[in-house]
C-alpha cells in the first residue's frame, strides 16, 4: 500500500512512527485541545440556548406602544430677557394605540415578522375576602398571543380556556391569595370597573416578579376593566430573527412613528453578559488552540534537528526543497487529524459525563446540549490547519538545509 503512497507521505509516516513517543505526547495534547474547545463550544451553546429559550418564551420579540408624552420647554419674554421654563412632565395616562387595527395589518404584512397580538394591559387589583394584591391586568387573543409566548405550556394547573368570565394567574399570586383552580377572585381598575372572574389556569413563567403580578384575561374583558373603548395598549411581535430585533424594531419605529421596545433593550444586561461570555470563551479556545500549535511546531523543530542527516541524504539524492518541506507538512496535518478524532471522542465522553453529573432538583437533565455534527467536523478542520500552520516554519527550515552541512552533522 505505501507504493501507492507519495514519497512525502511514505518518509512523512515513517518518521512520526520512528519518534513514537514524541508523536504520542504531541497527539495527546492535541487530542486535549481539541477535546477542550469541542467541549466548550457545546457547553456553551447549550446553556446559552437553554436561557436565551427561557428568556425569549416569556416575552414577545418587540413590544409597540404609543409614544410617551415628554416634559417641554418654553421660552418666555420677560423684561426684555428670554427665560427658558420647564413644563413638569404629565402624568401617563392609560394611553392606547390609534387606528392600532392598521398596524396590526402592517406588521402581518411585513417579512421579517412571524407573530402578531395586540394587548391590553394596565395595572389593577385583586380581592378576595381581605386578602388584596396588586396586579399587572393583560388582555390577550389566546390564539395570537400563544404563538409569541407559549402560555398553553406553561400552565401547571388547569386549562387555558378562556371566556369572559375566566382568568389565568401566576402561582406565586396563587399561593398568596390562597386559591386554586376553580376559585373566584374579584378584579378591580382605577377606572372604577368591578368584575369577579373565574380562575381557569395557572402558570409559571419562570419569574417570581412576573407570576406575582401578571393577570391575564381576554382581550375584550381587559378593554372593559381599563376603560379602552375597544383600543389597545400595544402591540406585540414575534420576528423571524431573534437577533435582529433591534434593528427590526427601529426599521418599525419609524415607519410607524411607535415605540418599539426590542428584547434585547429590555434585556440589556442579561445581552450584555451573555455576549461578554461568548468573547471569554472565544479567548479561552483561541489560547487553547495557540498552546497546541505551539506545541506541533516545537515538537517538528526537533525533529528537523533529530533528522538533519536525513534530510541531508534526501536532498543529496535529490529530493527537492519542495518535497521536504511537504514531509513536515504532513506530519503537523497527520498529528492534527489523529489528535482531532481522539479530542472528538474526548469531548463527547465529557458532555455524556456531564449530563450525568448537571441535574436539576427534579433528576431532569439540567439544559440540553446537542452534539452538532459541524463542530466535530469544523474542529477536526482547524485543527488539521493548525497542524499546517504550526508545521511551516519547521519544515521551511528543513528545506532550506544544506545537504552537505546537514550530512556532516
Amino acid at each position: 500500500m505505501n507504493s501507492l503512497l507519495p514519497i512525502e507521505w511514505i518518509i512523512a509516516i515513517r518518521f512520526l512512527r520512528e519518534g513514537r513517543m514524541q508523536s504520542l505526547f504531541i497527539i495527546l495534547g492535541v487530542a486535549i485541545g481539541v477535546g477542550v474547545i469541542v467541549f466548550m463550544s457545546a457547553l456553551l451553546s447549550g446553556m446559552q440556548g437553554n436561557l436565551f429559550r427561557r428568556v425569549l418564551s416569556s416575552q414577545p420579540h418587540i413590544t409597540l406602544e404609543r409614544p410617551r408624552q415628554q416634559a417641554s420647554v418654553v421660552m418666555q419674554a420677560e423684561k426684555g430677557q428670554i427665560i427658558l421654563s420647564n413644563i413638569q412632565k404629565p402624568s401617563q395616562r392609560m394611553n392606547t394605540i390609534d387606528q392600532w387595527q392598521k398596524v396590526r395589518d402592517q406588521m402581518q404584512a411585513r417579512s421579517d415578522v412571524l407573530a402578531v397580538s395586540p394587548t391590553a394591559s394596565g395595572p389593577g387589583l385583586v380581592v378576595r375576602g381581605s386578602a388584596t394584591g396588586s396586579i399587572s391586568l393583560v388582555g390577550i387573543e389566546p390564539d395570537q398571543y400563544i404563538r409569541i409566548v407559549p402560555l398553553n405550556e406553561k400552565i401547571v394547573s388547569g386549562t387555558m380556556r378562556m371566556t369572559n368570565a375566566d382568568m389565568l394567574i401566576g402561582v406565586q399570586l396563587a399561593e398568596e391569595m390562597g386559591v386554586q383552580r376553580g376559585d373566584k377572585l374579584r378584579v378591580t381598575t382605577a377606572a372604577g370597573a368591578t368584575l369577579n372572574l373565574n380562575i381557569t389556569g395557572i402558570f409559571d413563567l419562570g419569574s417570581r416578579g412576573a407570576n406575582q403580578r401578571t393577570v391575564f384575561v381576554l382581550l375584550s374583558t381587559a378593554q372593559n376593566l381599563l376603560n379602552m373603548d375597544g383600543g389597545v395598549s400595544s402591540i406585540d411581535l414575534k420576528v423571524v430573527d431573534p437577533y435582529a430585533a433591534e434593528i427590526i424594531s427601529q426599521s418599525i419605529a419609524n415607519a410607524t412613528g411607535l415605540d418599539a421596545l426590542s428584547w434585547i433593550a429590555n434585556n440589556n444586561q442579561f445581552f450584555l453578559g451573555m455576549r461578554a461570555q461568548t468573547y471569554s470563551s472565544l479567548m479561552i479556545r483561541f489560547f487553547v488552540a495557540l498552546s497546541v500549535a505551539a506545541g506541533i511546531a516545537s515538537v517538528l523543530v526537533v525533529s528537523v534537528v533529530q533528522r538533519q542527516k536525513e534530510v541531508g541524504i534526501l536532498r543529496a539524492m535529490g529530493g527537492s526543497r519542495g518535497q521536504i518541506m511537504r514531509v513536515f507538512l504532513i506530519q503537523g496535518a497527520v498529528v492534527g487529524l489523529i489528535g482531532s478524532v481522539l479530542g472528538s471522542i474526548l469531548a463527547m465522553g465529557l458532555l455524556a459525563a456531564w449530563k450525568l453529573i448537571a441535574k436539576n432538583p427534579d433528576g431532569s437533565s439540567m439544559f440540553a446540549i446537542d452534539m452538532d455534527p459541524n463542530l466535530f467536523f469544523w474542529s477536526a478542520l482547524i485543527a488539521m490547519l493548525t497542524g499546517l500552520l504550526a508545521a511551516a516554519t519547521p519544515a521551511i527550515r528543513a528545506s532550506r538545509l544544506d545537504p552537505v552541512v546537514a550530512i556532516r552533522g
